[in-house]
């Protein structure tokens, strides 16, 4: 009897003081305004607000270590530099979510940031879709640093990939800057996205009458021993069409270095030459026969002129 009395003065202490102390803590701060235009600022929606970001903070980090846990370090560097961006964002929408709850009228803001938005946007339209090719290149690694790459007729090798911009040097060493958003509108053109193996090839004509056995013999010839040409896949030869002067042929091999290709298969050149002087096989040149005739009315009018 005498434990249930004093059980009962503390359970109405806790249930009553304790709880309107914390009630009265939680509610405490600035109240401007009644009814639906009221304004309530006060201890409990800050520590709300602290608690929101403190969750949100956490989130987005979890978020950002499970999309760049396969990055190397380089890459998860440029990432991180963008999730900036996405984390800010974020903390101005709690912040918006909070000034709403607290009764402050945010339709004005919302109205003016879109507007401002689409303005930004509009302006730098080109801009957000370098960067947003930027992010995806980085995400889901179409290319990478050392890859061979056409665009526009041009080879380079990839050097650096920036958020905007993608640097590449040419087989003539310059440097061609290539904003990101090519990548994803233009056709491109990855030799070693795949492997580092490449197939070549070069043509060559013949005088018809040749002989084709000996073509393909000395085209064989020609590359088997080129410096960076691979023994296997093993090159061959097509014979790929009767052409209008000349027996079209085309040796095919295989190169590890795409970005030497030209050289290579200017040495190879030098070597079909050689080879074709060296066993009498002609390359012959376009010819065509021209017959002249004689205005009518003049002497031999309408015959061909000897």
């Amino acid at each position: 009897m005498m434990m249930q009395q004093s059980v009962k003065p503390v359970k109405e202490f806790v249930e009553k003081d304790l709880w309107t102390a914390f009630t009265e803590f939680w509610n405490f701060g600035l109240h401007m305004g009644k009814g639906e235009d009221s304004i309530d600022i006060t201890v409990g929606l800050l520590i709300t607000l602290i608690l929101v970001f403190l969750a949100t903070s956490f989130f987005l980090k979890w978020l950002r270590n499970l999309y760049t846990r396969k990055m190397d370090d380089e890459d998860r560097l440029k990432f991180f530099s963008v999730f900036k961006y996405v984390r800010y964002l974020t903390y101005v929408v709690v912040i918006l979510l909070t000034m709403s709850a607290a009764g402050i009228d945010i339709t004005i803001l919302i109205t003016a940031s879109a507007a401002l938005f689409v303005g930004v946007g509009l302006a730098l339209q080109e801009l957000i879709q370098d960067t947003i090719a930027g992010v995806l290149i980085l995400v889901d690694k179409s290319l990478r640093v050392g890859d061979i790459v056409e665009l526009d007729g041009r080879v380079g090798r990839v050097l650096e990939i920036k958020l905007r911009s993608t640097r590449a040097l040419t087989r003539d060493d310059k440097v061609l800057i290539i904003p990101n958003h090519k990548f994803i509108s233009d056709v491109i053109f990855n030799y070693t996205q795949n492997h580092r193996t490449t197939r070549e090839m070069v043509r060559v004509g013949v005088a018809y009458g040749s002989d084709v056995q000996l073509v393909s013999k000395l085209l064989l010839l020609a590359v088997q021993d080129q410096r960076g040409v691979l023994k296997a896949p093993k090159p061959f030869v097509l014979f790929e069409d009767f052409g209008d002067s000349a027996l079209l042929f085309s040796v095919h091999f295989f190169i590890t270095d795409v970005f030497a290709d030209p050289r290579t298969k200017s040495a190879i050149r030098f070597k079909i030459d050689a080879l074709f002087r060296e066993h009498g096989v002609t390359i012959p040149f376009p010819q065509r026969d021209v017959h002249l005739y004689a205005a009518p009315g003049q002497a031999g009018g309408g015959k061909p002129v000897e």
